[in-house]
């Protein structure tokens, strides 16, 4: 059992960074480190802190919400958000503290 916290970035599909979408740049930098795992999702709809409304209808189909959340260690956190403040980086983001590991350790 590992402690360590949940971390869940917030942005749109829309969204680049280095000329590749924000979320793939962030799990670029996560694999980099070491960090052990990124699950990326795309929803259906929702709004951001500025009100605007992204969907993957019609209308909107590149400007779905995405969702990237992973699994690390109190040092892994330090080195990423150290990582994207140095690349001047606002994304929005959740931080839970958790216990991780695998159900049966060999």
């Amino acid at each position: 059992m590992t402690e360590g916290f949940l971390i869940t970035f917030f942005t749109q599909r829309s969204r680049e960074y280095e000329d590749r979408p924000l979320a793939r740049w962030i799990i670029d930098q996560a694999m980099k480190l070491g960090i052990r795992g990124a699950t990326l999702s795309t929803a259906q709809e929702g709004f951001g802190h500025d009100g605007r409304y992204h969907s993957d209808e019609y209308f909107d189909m590149q400007d779905p919400p995405q969702r990237l959340t992973m699994a690390v260690t109190e040092k892994e956190y330090g080195q990423l958000f150290a990582l994207m403040k140095s690349h001047d980086l606002k994304v929005f983001y959740t931080k839970e503290e958790i216990e991780f590991g695998f159900t049966s350790e060999e």
